[in-house]
């Protein structure tokens, strides 16, 4: 099996120290219970990694994980990517609840991806997420957060600091209508242009993937439909990650004061 595979395989292997400080981070602050049984160091390559290593002894007990030396060989043969610096961690995983009306906070923006096809298109779609001030993403049945190491890679930690809940797309979308939020889907059957129309807190948006797009039925169920205006003719969709980024920032825009 080549390498590569194990990007889209169930994995709860954290590589290099973004993604294990992301974890240790969001644990502190009550966001996510993710806890780490151990952390392998390489011992060959300390001299670069020693002040990390040195954080890491230093709040092992506090976060009850196991501080390992190793080497190059055996980790490399644990580790999925090629960025582990040396540091990899073997986590559990993390609880993810079941979306309700209590649990969603007033005048804020949650985001919910349909249809995505790979982990580092879902992890590029967080960290743009997370960095326009997101309050939480809602994931569908399939949402990759079972290879939540490659998502935490591709998202420089972002996953592991979001608040994440549960929901079928129609189920959401009731949920945050009944306390009042804007339902707001990304599509290209609308005179609705990115850009040029009111997208205000309370907002709840889903963006689609690149092959399936949001399901009809969700559809129909929206608030509004904005598109993304292209200058050119182009056929294509643009990538999940694009798309949402584009809208993410733009919401972030509109809402800043």
């Amino acid at each position: 099996m080549r390498k590569e595979s194990l990007n889209f395989k169930d994995s709860t292997i954290f590589e290099g120290m973004t993604s294990i400080r992301a974890i240790l981070k969001a644990r502190d602050e009550g966001i996510n219970d993710r806890s780490i049984e151990k952390i392998l160091f390489d011992k060959s390559n300390l001299k670069k990694i020693a002040k990390d290593v040195g954080y890491l002894r230093a709040v092992s007990s506090k976060f009850g994980f196991e501080l390992v030396e190793s080497n190059a060989q055996e980790i490399e043969e644990i580790a999925i990517g090629n960025t582990h610096g040396g540091l990899i961690a073997i986590a559990k995983e993390r609880t993810i609840h079941a979306l309700c009306r209590e649990i969603i906070r007033e005048n804020e923006f949650y985001v919910m991806i349909q249809g995505i096809e790979d982990p580092y298109n879902f992890g590029y779609a967080l960290r743009s997420l997370y960095a326009c001030g997101v309050s939480g993403v809602i994931l569908p049945e399939r949402n990759w957060m079972s290879a939540a190491g490659v998502v935490a890679r591709s998202s420089a930690g972002a996953s592991e600091s979001l608040p994440m809940f549960t929901a079928e797309p129609s189920d959401a979308i009731d949920a945050f209508k009944s306390v009042g939020y804007t339902v707001v889907c990304a599509d290209l059957d609308t005179d609705e242009v990115l850009g040029e129309c009111e997208l205000k807190y309370p907002l709840f948006l889903i963006v689609g993937g690149e092959r399936r797009g949001i399901s009809k039925d969700v559809l129909l169920k929206a608030d509004k439909k904005v598109k993304i205006e292209y200058a050119r003719e182009f056929r294509a969709s643009l990538s999940a990650a694009s798309a949402t980024t584009m809208f993410a920032y733009e919401i972030m825009r509109q809402n800043k004061n």
